[in-house]
């Protein structure tokens, strides 16, 4: 493989998808059956592609056209009529012929009435000799004349008998050969459910026929394909309702979604919409849509939870490039193949952004981003082919927000001296978070103060700074640290308070434990904290140093910032993603018990007796 142009592209959706196994061999599984689906993952994990591959895999079924017919017993009551695919523009030009006729055929007496108001009053005159008599005919003719001009110009309303109303396609799948898939995403009610448009001249006798005036909705369009709708608990809880009922009766009438339209009036027979529903979300999606609807889902479909990760074996990097290669594809031509540095640049990238030993993410769409950044530098230079330095210069180029107000958040703090990055200080620390969710999360420095005076009133530790439920709890449990190596509760003779500087942004998860425990302890046995030490971990009421996310991040963040030594859990030690000339820049320090932070970040000029007893345990 010398480049993507040598990597054959798929066809068939299906076989684009990437990392999703188990949920492919399911949407096969529900193509074939027509069966329903529900998606939950992480955006840009591949469940819209998944919706297309559906419909792409759906048997081939007969398409049809839909109707809305006039009714002449109930004009507010329109009838449907099936069609087969692309015969109903053919049955609507028939009524357009022969309402054209019915014109021709109005015209034509029109046209002898006014010739017969016009001959009339000269032929009055002159067999009558009476100017009168032919001023009288004349007026009388042509008030006569726009009378008769004005009830032929009313038809539907004052002649329906013989009037032709022509009917009105709702449902055109004219040229279709295969299964329609409709994107209904953020639809409102009507473009959903279908709509009836208001007609303010409706009680007039010069409005449009109601068949008219109905607008077919997704849900039809999608009959017998497949309706996507991401995000799906977004939509209002009636309205999910009535897509629960469309689903069990495969049929859904068509009526004004505006109470105050009058198109509410309007009701048609019910309209045909067999279609196959996937659904898609998050894990709020699965709390807050209807419970009926999922129900439903659940009883009489599938329920497939994405992967947000793949194993980084050879087999999975070689389906990283192929999916380079697609993403090249769908651009064409606008960006140049990727050569095999740029290949490996983006492969290295995804192992980044995985956050995971041994892994690679599976948040495509994110990394598409960033091959189109890539491949816009290397079209810029009218470069043959887009290299490793292309995507190493689109990370900065095609940097997330998150990113950018990472970079800002340092800065800012950096020029009003809230981080420090020299000397020592007691019951400071230099904490190490990040910013964002997903694979768009970017590290920053969290600077950490503890105070300890004497009380012991307040009944748990008090901690300032926007902290999240995890982060609360996971200070509580910084106490039994200490209670385990000085062998008292503190909280029974001393005050403890803790602040996360600036932290306008929130602080979640318990990723700061490590630093908040040294902190306090720091400032209980009054021994200063090295401050170009910055640190991240879990700590357990053991003191043991658990696992967090984000480490590559954080360690990137802790590296632009200017710090010479990093505290990282051991088992997050081969999670950090970093290029090597950066990772030269600073000392990595794998740690597994807090006794092993202490010893790193403290600062024990003077204080041997306890440090012996705290990291020793003599």
């Amino acid at each position: 493989m010398k480049s993507t142009k040598n990597i054959t592209v798929p066809e068939k959706m299906v076989d684009q998808v990437i990392g999703q196994d188990e949920a492919v061999r399911i949407i096969k599984k529900a193509a074939q059956q027509r069966r329903h689906v529900l998606l939950i993952g992480e955006p840009g994990t591949g469940k819209s592609m998944l919706g297309v591959a559906l419909a792409e895999l759906l048997p081939n079924s007969e398409l049809k056209d839909v109707l809305a017919m006039p009714n002449p017993n109930d004009e507010n009551n329109p009838l449907v009529k099936e069609l087969a695919a692309g015969t109903g523009r053919e049955e609507v030009k028939k009524y357009q012929v022969s309402g054209k006729q019915m014109l021709k055929n109005n015209n034509f007496i029109l046209f002898i009435v006014a010739i017969i108001t016009l001959i009339a009053p000269w032929w009055i005159r002159h067999q009558y000799k009476s100017d009168l008599m032919f001023t009288a005919f004349f007026l009388g003719g042509m008030i006569f004349l726009a009378i008769f001009v004005m009830i032929m110009s009313m038809g539907p309303k004052m002649f329906k008998q013989g009037q032709v109303i022509a009917p009105k396609v709702i449902v055109d799948n004219y040229g279709k050969k295969v299964a329609p898939f409709f994107d209904a995403t953020g639809a409102h009610a009507g473009a959903l459910l279908g709509d009836v448009l208001h007609d303010p001249f409706q009680s007039g006798g010069l409005g449009t026929p109601a068949n008219q005036r109905v607008i077919g909705g997704m849900i039809h369009k999608a009959h017998l394909g497949v309706l996507f709708i991401d995000e799906i608990a977004t939509l209002h809880p009636r309205t999910q309702q009535e897509l629960l009922s469309a689903l069990q009766e495969r049929r859904f009438p068509i009526t004004g979604q505006s109470e105050r339209s009058a198109g509410a009036m309007v009701r048609t027979e019910a309209v045909p919409c067999d279609f196959v529903l996937v659904a898609a979300g998050n894990f709020d999606t699965v709390k807050n849509m209807h419970p009926a609807l999922r129900s439903r889902i659940r009883g009489y479909g599938y329920e497939i939870y994405m992967n947000e990760t793949m194993k980084d074996t050879k087999e999975n990097r070689l389906k990283v490039a192929k999916f380079v290669a697609q993403e090249v594809k769908k651009e064409k031509d606008k960006i140049p193949h990727f050569d095999v540095t740029g290949i490996k640049a983006i492969i290295q990238e995804s192992r980044r952004r995985a956050n995971r030993k041994g892994h690679l993410t599976l948040h495509l769409r994110g990394l598409g981003g960033l091959v189109r950044a890539a491949g816009d530098l290397a079209k810029e230079e009218k470069a043959k082919f887009v290299t490793a330095q292309h995507v190493k210069d689109a990370r900065t180029l095609a940097r997330p927000l998150e990113q950018q107000i990472a970079d800002k958040y340092i800065e800012r703090k950096k020029e009003y001296e809230v981080i420090m990055l020299e000397g020592h200080r007691v019951g400071r620390v230099n904490g190490l978070a990040v910013i964002g969710g997903g694979s768009a999360h970017s590290g920053i420095i969290l600077p950490i103060e503890s105070a300890v005076t004497p009380g012991g009133r307040k009944s748990e530790i008090i901690a300032t700074g926007k902290l999240g439920e995890i982060a609360k709890e996971a200070i509580k449990n910084v106490s039994a640290t200490i209670l385990k190596y000085f062998g008292e509760d503190i909280k029974e003779t001393k005050d403890i308070f803790i602040q996360f500087l600036q932290t306008h942004e929130g602080v979640e998860g318990d990723s700061a434990s490590i630093a908040v425990a040294t902190a306090v302890i720091s400032a209980l046995k009054d021994v200063p904290v090295r401050q170009d030490v910055a640190m991240t971990g879990s700590l357990s009421v053991r003191g043991d140093v658990l696992p967090v996310g984000g480490v590559s991040s954080k360690v990137e963040a802790a590296i632009a910032t200017g710090i010479k030594t990093i505290i990282v859990p051991k088992s997050n030690l081969q999670d950090i993603i970093v290029e090597k000339s950066q990772l030269a820049k600073v000392k990595i320090i794998p740690v597994e018990r807090i006794e092993e932070v202490l010893e790193h970040a403290l600062y024990w000029n003077g204080k041997k007796k306890l440090k012996d007893k705290i990291v020793n345990g003599k």
